[in-house]
């Protein structure tokens, strides 16, 4: 398994945002990771990254458990988080070079120019980040989630703020990624998710709900947003 996730919990005083919620994700998994606000995603997508500290289970990633040797987990990881903080008065090229530094990439110069026409970039590329629009400034945080060559990428709320075209093109990015690592994906746009995961995971309350393929949840004849409304009912104790 790529990503094990065991017992994993995590609570705000007496607010319980993560309530010991276990699931495993293999190599060559897309994996949707879907909840209400508030349910526990981005807390759950922080303590895999090591970015937030667990208060009780573990997080394992790539064999690797993730409170005791944060460093090398990160290495293993391509994160995009929900905020995507970005350096604004730095070039495109100039921030993947710093990102890329940070990871001792050698042939940089060269992975930069990979990873700049990979994510589309290019068009773009001579300009400050401050200067994008909302979507260019996402492609360039998913270009800094990968050009370390992650095994495991952690996307939250990929595609916030790109057009349909941009949608389709980070789309097809993901599934071309997802060949040889691991991908656990969140979304609000359900649509979204049945287009690009092979798997679906639901928090609600910062328990897991649901956990199965989309097949299989989709048996019924239910549509995703039936099987999420559901499954999002439910009050757990």
């Amino acid at each position: 398994m790529s990503v094990i996730v065991d017992k994993l919990g995590k609570h705000y005083g007496e607010q319980i945002a993560v309530n010991n919620i276990s699931f495993n994700i293999s190599k060559g998994e897309i994996v949707g990771f879907l909840g209400p606000n508030g349910a526990g995603k981005s807390t759950t997508m922080k303590m895999i990254t090591g970015y937030l500290k667990a208060d009780s289970g573990t997080a394992t990633v790539c064999g690797i458990d993730v409170a005791s040797n944060p460093i090398e987990v990160k290495k293993k990881i391509g994160y995009l988080p929900e905020s995507n903080a970005l350096y604004y008065d730095m070039y495109i090229k100039e921030y993947l070079s710093f990102i890329g530094g940070v990871h001792q990439i050698p042939d940089l110069k060269s992975q930069i120019e990979n990873i700049i026409e990979l994510t589309g970039l290019t068009i773009e590329q001579k300009k400050k980040i401050g200067q994008l629009s909302k979507g260019y400034k996402q492609r360039v945080g998913l270009a800094a989630a990968l050009i370390h060559s992650p095994e495991v990428l952690i996307l939250d709320e990929p595609t916030s703020g790109l057009d349909p075209n941009q949608i389709i093109e980070i789309r097809n990015l993901i599934k071309q990624q997802s060949i040889n690592k691991t991908v656990l994906f969140s979304s609000h746009i359900l649509q979204e998710v049945q287009a690009i995961c092979d798997r679906i995971i639901i928090i609600n309350k910062g328990n897991i709900v649901a956990d199965d393929t989309l097949i299989n949840l989709q048996k019924n004849n239910q549509s995703l947003e039936e099987i999420f409304k559901d499954a999002t009912l439910i009050t757990t104790l």
